[in-house]
């Protein structure tokens, strides 16, 4: 999708938005899977788990301890199986290349993004 393709949304919209940081306490790869990553996450007052298909890009034992930035409130998905009960945000540059965007300070475990 093209820049001009992309619509605008409203600041009501972003609001609707749960984005916090997350710390990663375990990645497993997911064996049924040569893409996928199953991730279990503390948000400070709950864990959750999410599956996402970065393993071309990070070795599950990477991601372990990184504080990443996942959105909440996106409807949960069932993929190789496993409910991902978040989604982790992630850049990816013209060239293929992929990185987890993370704080640059160390934040709390569930700080939220505004």
């Amino acid at each position: 999708m093209s820049e001009s393709e992309i619509s605008e949304i409203t600041f009501s919209d972003f609001e609707k938005i749960d984005l916090r940081i997350g710390k990663v306490l375990e990645a497993t790869s997911v064996l049924e899977s040569k893409k996928l990553i199953k991730l279990l996450i503390d948000f400070g007052k709950e864990t959750r788990q999410a599956v996402a298909g970065i393993r071309k890009y990070y070795a599950p034992e990477e991601l372990v301890g990184k504080k990443c930035v996942f959105i909440l409130n996106l409807q949960r998905r069932v993929l190789a199986g496993i409910e991902s009960q978040c989604m982790i945000l992630a850049a990816e540059d013209e060239t293929g290349n992929v990185s987890v965007l993370q704080p640059e300070k160390d934040l709390i475990e569930g700080s939220k993004i505004r």
